[in-house]
């Protein structure tokens, strides 16, 4: 399957460079490149790419504002933000906003690549460098061990309908276990509820992508 890649970054050597690798990996397909963020919303939105790898901080709009605009149009593309920096409210901000996976510019080409097929195959990824740095000593309630395998399963990209399937359960069952890890992690949607787990420590990082 080809991964069809929009790239945004004001940086036009990191630009290049990004662009140069992208084209190596047989399995992506670079379809369009901005340098801001209002050219990125356009580019994005008439090309519709499986992935947008956009730079937290561009001219015009940056990534996290682009991030929450793109998921307002209701677009299927999935976000990865690219950043040179890792503080805690640049990875919360991001997924908030609705970004499926947060990269320092540090990484290696094989990170990025695998950041990338992550995420289009709809899980969620987090540098792991990214990871070691949402986390505090807040220790919420535990979660139940059914209540973790639907958190797992959410992660993996699945529906409430496909987790009943997989855990012959109940839809309803599945909506009452989602409610009851949001309370516990105090926690909005699935989105922000993988990100507090990781942040609380009640999941790996591992758990979230293999």
């Amino acid at each position: 399957m080809t991964i069809r890649v929009f790239l945004a970054d004001d940086h036009p050597m990191t630009r290049a460079g990004l662009r140069d690798y992208i084209k190596r990996e047989e399995d992506f397909e670079l379809v369009g490149e901005a340098e801001d963020g209002e050219e990125a919303f356009k580019g994005i939105k008439e090309k519709q790419p499986d992935i947008a790898l956009l730079d937290i901080r561009m001219p015009k709009e940056n990534g996290v504002a682009l991030t929450r605009r793109l998921a307002a149009e209701g677009l299927e593309t999935k976000v990865i933000i690219l950043t040179s920096y890792d503080a805690k409210q640049y990875v919360i901000s991001s997924l908030r906003a609705g970004a499926k996976g947060f990269v320092l510019k540090t990484a290696s080409p094989e990170e990025l690549a695998k950041a990338i097929r992550t995420v289009a195959s709809g899980k969620l990824y987090l540098d792991a460098e990214v990871s070691s740095s949402v986390h505090d000593d807040f220790s919420p309630e535990p979660l139940s061990n059914r209540e973790r395998e639907v958190l797992l399963k959410a992660a993996k990209g699945l529906s409430s309908k496909e987790i009943a399937s997989e855990l012959y359960i109940s839809e309803r069952t599945v909506h009452a276990h989602l409610a009851s890890i949001y309370d516990k992690l105090g926690a909005k949607n699935k989105t922000e509820a993988m990100l507090l787990a990781l942040k609380y420590g009640v999941v790996a990082l591992e758990e979230l992508i293999e």
